[in-house]
Order: C-alpha cells, then structure tokens, then sequence
C-alpha cells in the first residue's frame, strides 16, 4: 500500500482516538505530591489549619469563599462561583485570571496533567476531611 493511501487512516484513527489530554487519567498519587506546593498556605485532612489561605476539606461543590473563620478577598466572595472541576481548574492555572482581585499570590500549576491530579487528591475528602472511599 502507498504511504498516501494510509494518511487517511492514520487521520481516522487519531479522531477515533479523540483528545489525549481530555481522556488524562487522574493520579491522586501525583496529586498529593502536587499538593505540596500548596500545603504551606492550605491543608485538608483531619483538624486542618487555617494558614495563608483556607483549608481545603470538602472544596469541591462548595461555594467560592464560605470556608469558615477566613478572610477572603471581595473578589472571591463576589465571584459567585462554586468550586467544580472546570471552575478550579481554571483558577488552578492563573487565579488572578480566573477571579479578578483574587488575594491568593500563587502564579498557579503548570499543566493540565497537574490541575487533573491535584483536583483528584482534593476531591477525595469531604468537608470534614475523611477521605471518601475510592471509586
């Protein structure tokens, strides 16, 4: 067969494929090793501290800016979002893009294969930081 007479199957089976990234497994492993850059402000788990910023426990469908006894900026309190996997993940990646007078200083996570692992760690505790059972 000629080379040109392959490229159209070659096409059909990386559309058939679909997107590597959007299909990225989540690798809670990787997350909580991720995780560690952002343990110095925040902190999940059983008894966490309020550091720089919030505790993390059951941060996932939880409305932006609630977590109790913290000082949130007006941007985030106004912001109306509620913590989703596509909503952090934006503001995983550039907060200050995501939420306008945001008081978090970090620059945000690198890539896309980061924001899915560290989301998988944080999405595993609930608001009083057990650990749900794995799916």
């Amino acid at each position: 067969m000629s080379p040109m007479r392959l490229i159209p199957a070659v096409i059909a089976l990386a559309f058939a494929a679909g997107p590597l990234s959007a299909q990225a497994a989540e690798d809670v492993v990787a997350g909580e090793k991720i995780f560690r850059r952002c343990a110095s402000c925040h902190s999940v788990g059983p008894a966490p501290a309020t550091r720089m910023g919030p505790a993390l426990n059951g941060v996932m469908g939880r409305k932006a800016g609630t977590y109790p006894d913290y000082s949130y900026s007006a941007g985030l309190t106004k912001s109306g979002l509620v913590w989703k996997k596509d909503t952090l993940a934006a503001y995983l990646k550039n907060p200050r893009a995501a939420v306008p007078g945001t008081k978090m200083a970090f620059a945000g996570l690198q890539t896309d294969d980061e924001i899915t692992d560290v989301i998988a760690y944080l999405k595993q505790f609930d608001a009083e930081g057990a650990k749900r059972p794995a799916r």
